[in-house]
C-alpha cells in the first residue's frame, strides 16, 4: 500500500498540487485521472520520487519515503517497475538487453539466470521471438509491452504506468490495459496507472483518484463514476467520451 498524506508542490509561485491525501491499495489497480494540466502528471512523479514535494508525506508501507536520505531512498526504488509513457526504451539495445538492464543494475544473478528471466518476463507480457530485434524494429505496442516486461524484471512491489496507452490504437491498448490488470492480480503489487483514458477506467479502474487544479476532487472506483454528481468529473468524462468518438469516426473514414 501507498499512502499520501497533504501532499503539496508549488513550483516558483505557481501551486501544481494542493494538499492530496489519499492511499492506493495492493493488489489494485489504481488510477490517476484528469485533464491535462491537471497536475496529475506531476502527483505520480512526486510519488515515485522524481519530484520533490514542497509539503506532506509519502508512505510506502509504514516508511516515510518523503523523510529518507538518498541511500535509503535508493532501497525503496528497487521495489518499483515503472512503465514510461514513450516506453523509454534504448534505442541501441535489444530486446533482450532492454529487459535485462536492471538485472545488471540490482542483481547478481548469473547471465544464464538472468537470460531465463528476461525470456519469463517476455513470454509473460506475449512477446517472444523478439530478444535480439532493436526498438525500431518493433511496433509501438510491442514496445510498450516490452517496456512492461522491463517494468515487472525485479518482481516490483509497487508498479506505475504514466500514460501506458497514449498513441496506441484502441484494440492494442485494451491488450495493455488487461497485460498490466493481469500482471497486478499475479504478482499482487500496489499498481498505479496515470491516464486520461476512460476506457481504462472503465475496464480497470478498481480505484480511481480525480485530480482537478492540483486538487484530489472525487474519488471512487469505476461503477461509481458514471453516477457521479461531481460536476468537473462529469464534464471529463463527457469529453473523453466525445473525443473517442471523433476518432472512431476518423478511423472508420479512414
Amino acid at each position: 500500500m501507498i499512502r499520501v498524506e497533504h501532499l503539496t508542490k508549488i513550483f516558483e509561485d505557481k501551486l501544481v498540487l494542493d494538499d492530496i491525501s489519499c492511499t492506493f491499495d495492493k493488489g489494485k489497480t489504481n488510477l490517476i485521472i484528469g485533464q491535462s494540466g491537471s497536475g496529475k502528471t506531476v502527483f505520480l512523479k512526486t510519488i515515485v520520487g522524481l519530484i520533490t514535494p514542497t509539503q506532506g508525506d509519502i508512505f510506502y508501507c509504514d516508511t516515510n519515503f518523503t523523510q529518507l536520505n538518498h541511500i535509503q531512498q535508493k532501497e525503496i526504488r528497487k521495489k518499483i517497475g515503472m512503465l514510461f509513457q514513450g516506453a523509454a526504451l534504448f534505442d541501441s539495445a535489444t530486446v533482450e538487453e532492454n529487459v535485462m538492464f536492471p538485472l545488471h543494475m540490482f542483481t547478481d544473478m548469473s547471465d544464464k539466470e538472468k537470460i531465463e528471466h528476461v525470456n519469463f518476463c517476455l513470454e509473460r507480457v506475449n512477446v517472444t521471438g523478439a530478444n535480439d530485434l532493436f526498438p525500431s524494429e518493433i511496433s509501438g505496442g510491442m514496445k510498450k509491452r516490452v517496456g512492461l516486461a522491463r517494468a515487472i524484471v525485479l518482481n516490483p512491489e509497487y508498479l506505475f504506468c504514466d500514460e501506458p496507452n497514449s498513441g496506441l490504437d484502441p484494440q492494442t491498448a485494451i491488450l495493455i490495459d488487461e497485460l498490466i490488470k493481469d500482471i497486478t492480480d499475479e504478482f499482487h503489487t500496489t499498481t498505479i496507472v496515470n491516464t486520461h483514458d476512460m476506457n481504462s477506467v472503465m475496464g480497470i479502474g478498481e480505484k480511481v483518484i480525480f485530480i482537478h487544479q492540483g486538487k484530489k476532487a472525487w474519488e471512487g472506483n469505476n461503477k461509481e463514476i458514471l453516477n457521479s454528481d461531481n460536476e468537473a468529473l462529469n464534464k471529463f468524462v463527457f469529453a473523453n467520451q466525445m473525443a473517442q468518438e471523433l476518432r472512431k469516426a476518423r478511423s472508420i473514414k479512414k
